[in-house]
């Protein structure tokens, strides 16, 4: 007999029975909120005796197969001698269009039922099947009696469904698990450095914490990171997820998985790639009328899935959109479903962090067991800011009500919101508050009701406008569900306008808190530095571990220069013949391939026009604004090592070219790095200021400095990329000779000489 196979109900019903389309359009986003509340109330109607959310499990033999069956049923009714189960499910579609209940609904009663008449010794058990309608909270029920033969019949029935599939995941762990015990790791030797980081991230996993680890560029931090993550599934740390911000760095993981494959690794990963970016349409309408890969989804999906499963392990977007196009399935849905298959998943920081997008399927129990590698750490405090903040504009609404003026329900929702909003505009008072604003937020949740309601009753095509309003009013509830003491509430005025926003001045609890029913968390980066500063962003708290190893690469690699030229905004005219004279100095001085980093793109757009390009015998290139892909490989195309003319790159300070990308050799020879990266003063930026000043910490560090210089070093780190690379680093301006700049240079940056 295999090994048992664990599993939900919900997930074993939905895989044999669901069918039909992918539709968007009757996809409630609020149900996880209204949906909790409707079933509560039905549930505060039991009678004395009735049980309500009940865990139920237990075992059951399909040929070779132990399943262990588990979920949660609403409710238990008792009674005299009759038990029946209920299950309660919430609807925008009109109440009276259902007439027997759906298949998937049935059945996951019918398996709730099994498993109690099992444990309770019953002959015969009742399932009720309640609907509940979104807007008018009426109610309609379905009821059915079986006896345990009955039942039986029915989950033998669907577990034989299941059982060719469950067949093939467990032979894919059983595979995995043997590979596992003999795999080495994928080089002759460590680097310098490596096989500590290698071991960190063993002891963390084993010990179930959580790790900070500042790796420098060079340590092999993601063959360092995974490695021991699969290493230690051989002592049943069954699954992974490994983060990013940058498409590049997945490559980069999905590069360092062959490498373990040609080791013997038997293992297999999905690489998840966003909806609008992998979709095969012209425009991204998730509707079975215009797309035949949504029409029709759930009907092909497990063919899919066997498929993939059975003759793939390392399933990159190429490989999804091959099987994808093969099946006809929605190559985005179907890299989702894959996600909860599969050993590893490499994906956006978004799929884990963000509230509005995250992998809502994977309950805390599928936590438990799974490892998350967090890379690029450093971008995730930017990101996390953004994923816990939202906001919403007055105009947004007007024009919403203007096209539908004779939509009653909507109209009146709207008008609520519009007053808040005008009593918002009218107050005296802040502008930043500690408080949400009641008033607006109710009137917000009426509003949510009454276009899920429309949007659940199709027969209309809603403009883009509302949908996105619709999306961003969602976000803006869901935000509010988590604001604390580290947001405000924030109202920004015009002439013509309000917009209120939710901010989120500190990410580190919530980022904290998501990351608390993970097995473990491994937050590495080659910039967390300063450290302090990334360790309490990130949520590390005293039983952590923490990990920071110097460069692997010697000093002498580096020649680093400081022009102590001004860079201030007041004296950017005054100096900018200077710092385009210094650029040209350097590369006329070293030639080869240069990347010259600007804090933003007029400053760069103004040293680009002011540069002596006949002074230089090099090809000038420069960053644009919003590069699709395209733009972005042919712009790091033109670093190559055999170039007759070097090719000098403009480029943005914390941008697309500032970190992720690899010129090793001479396909780059300098990096110019002008300014000290500060962010543009902003409200934003001096909430974050003003918030950590009043917690007796340096605000201005925290708001404007450490952010910076994050910029700085990666931009710097694009230089040195392996042991046998050279190069000239220059950083120009005058406050990388005060103390506190000097203090906060790389290690291996001090061996500075200044320039004059």
């Amino acid at each position: 007999m295999k090994n048992p196979i664990k599993i939900s109900i919900r997930e074993l019903v939905e895989f044999v029975f669901k069918e039909g389309s992918i539709d968007l359009r009757f996809q409630a986003r609020s149900s996880m909120t209204i949906g909790t509340r409707l079933h509560q109330k039905l549930q505060k109607e039991y009678k004395e005796g009735d049980e309500k959310e009940v865990f139920l499990k237990g075992e059951v033999l399909s040929g070779d197969v132990l399943f262990q069956l588990e979920g949660r049923c609403d409710g238990i009714h008792y009674n005299e001698d009759e038990v029946t189960v209920e299950e309660i499910k919430s609807t925008a579609k009109k109440i009276d269009f259902i007439e027997k209940g759906s298949r998937v609904h049935w059945a996951q009663g019918e398996c709730y039922a099994y498993l109690l008449a099992k444990e309770k010794g019953l002959s015969h058990i009742g399932v009720q099947l309640t609907y509940i309608e979104v807007e008018t909270e009426e109610t309609k029920s379905f009821q059915q009696t079986y006896t345990i033969e009955e039942l039986d019949r029915i989950v033998t029935g669907i577990l034989e469904a299941y059982t060719p599939f469950a067949t093939l995941l467990l032979t894919n762990e059983e595979n995995k698990m043997k590979s596992i015990e003999g795999l080495a790791f994928p080089y002759p030797a460590y680097r310098k450095g490596q096989k500590n980081l290698a071991g960190a991230v063993y002891k963390t996993v084993i010990e179930s914490k959580s790790l900070y680890a500042n790796a420098p560029t060079g340590t092999g931090k993601t063959i360092s990171t995974l490695f021991p993550t699969v290493k230690a599934m051989g002592e049943g740390r069954s699954k992974w997820f490994y983060v990013t911000a940058k498409t590049i760095t997945r490559t980069v993981a999905e590069e360092a998985l062959l490498l373990l494959e040609g080791e013997g690794l038997s293992h297999r990963s999905v690489t998840i790639t966003a909806r609008d970016k992998i979709c095969f349409k012209e425009e991204t309408i998730c509707q079975k009328e215009y797309c035949e890969f949504a029409n029709g989804y759930y009907d092909r999906i497990n063919g899919a899935l066997i498929d993939i499963l059975t003759n793939e392990s390392i399933i990159t977007r190429t490989i999804i959109e091959s099987y994808a196009k093969k099946h006809t399935v929605c190559p985005f849905e179907y890299s989702i479903d894959l996600s909860y298959l599969v050993d590893g998943v490499i994906c956006d920081y978004n799929y884990i962090f963000d509230p509005r997008v995250s992998l809502k399927r994977m309950n805390d129990e599928g936590k438990n067991d799974t490892t998350l590698l967090i890379d690029e750490a450093h971008n995730l405090v930017g990101r996390g800011r953004e994923m816990y903040s939202a906001s919403l504009k007055k105009s947004d609404f007007s024009l919403v009500q203007k096209l539908y003026p004779e939509h009653g329900g909507l109209n009146t929702s709207i008008t609520a919101i519009l007053k808040s909003f005008s009593r918002i505009k009218k107050e005296d008072g802040k502008d930043i508050r500690s408080e949400i604003d009641e008033e607006l937020l109710d009137s917000i949740m009426i509003f949510i009701e009454i276009a899920e309601k429309n949007l659940g009753e199709g027969g209309r095509e809603w403009p883009e406008e509302f949908m996105q309003l619709y999306f961003d009013v969602i976000s803006f509830v869901r935000i509010s569900n988590l604001f604390s003491e580290e947001h405000r509430f924030v109202i920004s005025r015009s002439s013509d306008d309000l917009e209120v926003k939710i901010f989120c001045i500190d990410p580190s609890k919530l980022i904290k808190q998501v990351a608390k029913p993970y097995h473990s968390s491994i937050f590495f980066s080659a910039t967390l530095h300063p450290f302090s500063y990334y360790f309490q962003q990130l949520g590390g708290g005293e039983e952590d571990y923490r990990f920071l190893i110097p460069s692997p690469f010697q000093h002498e690699q580096w020649q680093v220069g400081i022009h102590p030229i001004s860079t201030r905004f007041k004296d950017r005219e005054r100096t900018l013949p200077y710092i385009t004279h210094s650029i040209e100095e350097t590369f006329n001085g070293y030639k080869g391939n240069y990347l010259i980093f600007f804090s933003s793109y007029a400053y760069m757009q103004e040293a680009y026009d002011k540069l002596n390009k006949a002074s230089l015998d090099a090809d000038i290139i420069i960053q644009a604004p919003n590069m699709i892909e395209g733009e972005r490989e042919a712009f790091l195309g033109e670093f190559q090592s055999d170039r007759e003319r070097p090719v000098i790159g403009f480029a943005v300070l914390g941008g697309i070219f500032s970190e992720g990308i690899d010129l090793k050799g001479d396909r780059l020879k300098g990096v110019i790095v002008v300014g000290v990266g500060l962010p543009q003063p902003s409200l934003e930026q001096e909430i974050i200021k003003d918030h950590f000043n009043a917690l007796g910490m340096n605000g201005f560090d925290f708001a404007y400095v450490y952010p910076g210089m994050n910029k700085v070093f990666q931009s710097g780190g694009r230089l040195i990329r392996s042991e046998e690379d050279r190069g000239i680093l220059k950083l120009i301006d005058d406050r990388y000779l005060t103390p506190k700049y000097r203090s906060l240079l790389l290690e291996e940056w001090k061996d500075y000489r200044v320039i004059t």
